[in-house]
C-alpha cells in the first residue's frame, strides 16, 4: 500500500520494485572477485553453490584441536549426558540454580570420580581442560568449581605452607571444605594495597582479631558466601603491635583462613554477618555474598605465611623485604584465575560461534529469480560478522593454549623471567579474549535474528554469564594498562642494552625497523603470496606496535615534566590502551603462526593457514588508517588487502562447517535446537510444543 502523500502503485511498479530488491540481495552472494594475476583463483559463486577449494581432513583438524586431555574432557560430557536431571533447565529460578550447582560439582567429583583440585598445582592443563567441559554443561559450575578449587583451594596451597596443605586439602578436594575467596571489598576491587579490612595480632591470645573497620571495607560478590560457604580466605592487612610511639604497624595485605559456618549446623559463626548479594546479571548459579567482621578471633596459624609468617612473640618474618615485594608475590601466585578466564572464554566463543555458523547454514531466505533460497551464510553481510570472528576463535583457542602451557612451566620452574612474562601475557590475553567474546555474543544473537533471541538458543545466557568475565581477576582496563606498563619497562630495558623477554623479543628488531623510514618498495608490493607470507603479517603487527610504543614513550616524557607522572600516564591513557591491545594481537598472530607451521598433516595445515591468513589480513584491514598514514602501505597495496580479505572470507566460508565441527562440541553440549546438525527445525518445533 502506498504510504500517504505517494501516488498509487501499480501492480508493474512493486513488481519492479521487487525485482530490483532481489537483484541487491543477489549482489551479496558474489564476493569480490580476485585477480588470477596475483596468484589466487576463485570461483564464481553461483547461488552459494560454489565449491571449497581446500577439503578438510576432519579426523586430523579435530585431533590437532583437541589437545592433550581431550580423554577427561569426555568424561565430562559422559557423565552430564547420563545425569540429565544434573543439566541447567531454561527458566530455573537462583534458589534452585544454587542448589543444582552445588549438586553438579559434588558429583562430578564424588560419582563421577573427577577431582580437579589434584591438578590446579601439578597439571594446570588438565584443571583447565575440565575447566572447559564443565563450562560448556553451564558456565555457573566452571566458576563455581573456579572458586572452590583455583581461588579458595589455589590460596591454601600456594599462598600456604605444609601445616595448611595438611590441614585442608582433602576438605577442598572432596568439597567436605566449600570455601570462598574474599577479597574484593565494597570499596575497593582493583586496587587490593587499598583493602581496609585489618588483621591485628594479639600476643596475649595468639590470636588475629579480623576485623570491618567501616561498610567500605565489607567483603563483596563473595563467591560461595552466600549460601553454601563454610571457610573463606580474608585478605585483610596484617597489624602488629610495636613497642614504641606508633602502637601498631602495618606490614601489608596478607591471607587470612577464617571459618565463617560451622562444619556440622552450617550456622553463620559468632562476629561474622553473612548477606546475599542478591539476582545478578548472569551466573545465577553462583551465591555470591558480603561479609562484616566483628572482631572476630582466628589462631596464629591460620595466617598463610608462605611469604611472610609471625612469631609467638609478634615478631614479623619474611624473605622478602618490603610490603611491595611481599604483595606482588602473593598476587603473582593468583595469576592463574586470569589464565582461566582467558581460556574460558575463548571456549565460550567457541559454543556461540558453532550454534551462530550451524544456524546460518541451515537457515535459508531470498535468492537469485526463480531459483531455491539459499543459506544466509552464503550472503557476504552475513560471512563479514561471523567468518572472521571465526578466525578470531581459532586464533584464541592456540594462543590461549600457549599461555597454559607456558603457565604450567612456570608452577614447575618458579623462573623470575617467566614469572614477569606469564603475568603480563595473561593480563593481556584475559582483557583482549574476553572483550571480543563479550562483542561477539551480541553479534551471533544479530546474526541468528529472531530466533537468536530464543533463551532455548543460548546466546543471551551465554552473554549474560560471561559478561563479568571482563571484570573480575582484573579489571580489562586495568589490565591492559598493566601490558602497557610492561611494554614501557621493555623499552627501557632495550635502549638500556637489557635482555627482553622472550614474548618481547621481537621489540628489539622492530623498533629498529620503526625509527628508520618504511621501505617504499615492499609499501606496494601487492601480490598475494606476499600478503600470505607470515612474515609480511607478523611485520606488520609488531611494526604498529613498536610505532604506538615509541611515540607513547615520547608523549609520556613531556607531559611528566608538567604534568607529574600520575597526570602523564592519564593524559596518554587511551594511548597506552591502543598499545596494550596492538601487542596483545601481535602476540596471539605468532602463535597462530606457529600452532600452523608446527602442525604435521600438509592438509591441516593448509587448512588452518587460510583462517589464519584472514585472521591476520581482516585485523590488518580494519586498522589500515594507521597503516596508511605513516606510508607503511601504499593505497593500490590497501586495495589488495581488501580483496584478499574478500577472498579469505569466501572461502573459510566454504569450510566453516568443518571448522566448527573440529571444535568437537557433542549436541547436548551445544544444546541450541537451531544448531543441531540434524532436523534442527523439528527439533525446535518440538521444545515449544508442536
Amino acid at each position: 500500500m502506498a504510504s500517504p502523500g505517494e501516488p498509487n502503485r501499480t501492480a508493474e511498479d512493486e513488481s519492479q520494485a521487487a525485482a530490483r530488491r532481489i537483484e541487491r540481495l543477489s549482489l551479496h552472494l558474489t564476493p569480490i572477485p580476485f585477480d588470477d594475476s596475483q596468484g589466487v583463483e576463485m570461483e564464481t559463486c553461483g547461488a552459494g553453490k560454489a565449491k571449497a577449494k581446500i577439503e578438510v581432513d576432519m579426523g586430523s583438524l579435530s585431533l590437532y584441536m583437541r589437545g592433550k586431555h581431550r580423554e577427561v574432557q569426555e568424561r565430562v560430557f559422559e557423565y552430564f549426558n547420563s545425569r540429565p536431571e544434573l543439566q541447567t533447565p531454561v527458566g530455573i529460578s537462583m534458589a534452585d540454580h544454587r542448589e543444582l550447582c552445588m549438586k553438579q560439582l559434588v558429583g562430578l567429583v564424588r560419582e563421577a570420580g573427577i577431582r580437579p583440585f589434584r591438578f590446579v598445582n601439578e597439571d594446570p592443563a588438565k584443571y583447565f581442560a575440565i575447566m572447559e567441559a564443565v563450562g560448556s554443561v553451564d558456565v555457573s559450575l566452571a566458576i563455581k568449581m573456579g572458586v572452590q578449587f583455583s581461588l579458595w583451594g589455589g590460596s591454601v596451597i600456594n599462598l600456604g605452607t605444609k601445616k595448611h596443605r595438611d590441614r585442608f586439602f582433602d576438605g577442598i578436594d572432596n568439597v567436605d571444605y566449600p570455601g570462598c575467596f574474599a577479597m574484593t571489598e565494597l570499596h575497593h576491587g582493583s586496587n587490593v594495597q587499598g583493602l581496609q579490612t585489618t588483621a591485628t595480632f594479639d600476643p596475649i591470645t595468639d590470636e588475629f582479631i579480623i576485623n570491618t573497620p567501616n561498610d567500605g571495607a565489607i567483603k563483596w560478590w563473595i563467591g560461595n558466601a552466600a549460601v553454601h560457604g563454610k571457610f573463606a580466605t580474608v585478605f585483610a592487612k596484617l597489624v602488629l603491635p610495636t613497642h614504641d610511639s606508633r602502637k601498631t604497624a602495618d606490614m601489608g595485605v596478607h591471607a587470612f583462613i577464617v571459618p565463617i559456618r560451622d562444619l556440622k549446623s552450617h550456622k553463620t559463626l559468632a562476629g561474622i554477618e553473612i548477606h546475599d548479594c542478591g539476582h545478578k546479571v548472569g551466573l545465577n548459579g553462583v551465591d555470591n555474598g558480603a561479609l562484616r567482621f566483628r572482631s572476630v578471633r582466628i589462631p596464629r596459624d591460620n595466617l598463610l605465611d608462605r611469604f611472610g609468617e609471625v612469631s609467638r612473640d609478634g615478631k614479623y618474618k619474611s624473605s622478602l623485604p618490603s610490603i611491595n615485594k611481599r604483595f606482588a608475590a602473593t598476587l603473582g601466585e593468583l595469576v592463574g584465575g586470569r589464565v582461566g578466564l582467558a581460556y574460558s572464554s575463548a571456549s565460550v566463543l567457541k559454543i556461540a560461534s558453532t550454534i551462530a555458523i550451524r544456524y546460518s547454514l541451515l537457515r535459508q531466505q531470498f535468492g537469485p529469480p526463480k531459483q531455491p533460497e539459499v543459506s544466509i551464510l552464503d550472503y557476504q553481510s552475513q560471512q563479514h560478522k561471523l567468518m572472521p570472528m571465526l578466525a578470531s576463535t581459532y586464533a584464541f583457542h592456540f594462543s590461549t593454549m600457549q599461555l597454559v602451557e607456558k603457565y604450567a612451566q612456570m608452577k614447575k620452574t618458579h623462573d623470575e623471567e617467566l614469572v614477569g612474562d606469564v603475568h603480563a601475557l595473561s593480563a593481556g590475553l584475559k582483557a583482549y579474549v574476553t572483550s571480543y567474546t563479550a562483542k561477539s555474543l551480541s553479534t551471533c544473537r544479530e546474526a541468528c535474528g529472531g530466533h537468536g533471541y530464543a533463551v532455548v538458543n543460548r546466546f543471551g545466557t551465554l552473554r549474560n554469564d560471561h559478561d563479568i568475565f571482563q571484570t573480575f581477576e582484573g579489571d580489562n582496563t586495568v589490565l591492559l594498562q598493566q601490558v602497557a606498563a610492561y611494554l614501557l619497562k621493555q623499552y627501557k630495558e632495550k635502549f638500556q642494552g637489557g635482555t627482553l623477554a622472550v614474548t618481547w623479543n621481537y621489540l628489539r628488531e622492530s623498533m629498529n625497523t620503526y625509527l628508520s623510514q618504511p621501505n617504499p618498495v615492499t609499501a606496494r608490493w601487492e601480490s598475494a603470496d606476499h600478503l600470505r607470507d607470515p612474515k609480511f603479517q607478523l611485520d606488520a603487527f609488531q611494526y604498529r606496535t613498536s610505532r604506538l610504543l615509541q611515540s607513547v614513550a615520547v608523549r609520556l616524557r613531556k607531559h611528566t615534566k608538567n604534568l607529574g607522572s600520575f597526570g602523564a600516564w592519564n593524559r596518554c591513557l587511551n594511548h597506552l590502551l591502543t598499545l596494550a591491545e596492538s601487542h596483545i594481537e601481535s602476540v596471539i598472530l605468532a602463535q597462530f603462526i606457529e600452532a600452523v607451521q608446527r602442525c604435521p598433516n600438509a592438509n591441516t595445515q593448509a587448512t588452518l593457514k587460510l583462517v589464519c591468513d584472514l585472521y591476520a589480513l581482516d585485523r590488518i584491514w580494519n586498522d589500515i588508517g594507521t597503516y596508511r598514514n605513516v606510508d607503511y602501505v601504499a593505497p593500490n597495496k590497501a586495495k589488495a588487502i581488501h580483496k584478499l580479505t574478500e577472498y579469505l572470507c569466501f572461502q573459510v566460508r566454504n569450510i566453516a562447517q568443518e571448522l566448527v565441527d573440529a571444535f568437537d562440541l557433542p549436541d547436548h553440549v551445544t544444546r541450541a535446537p537451531i544448531a543441531m546438525k540434524s532436523n534442527a527445525y523439528s527439533q525446535y518445533t518440538q521444545y515449544i510444543g508442536f
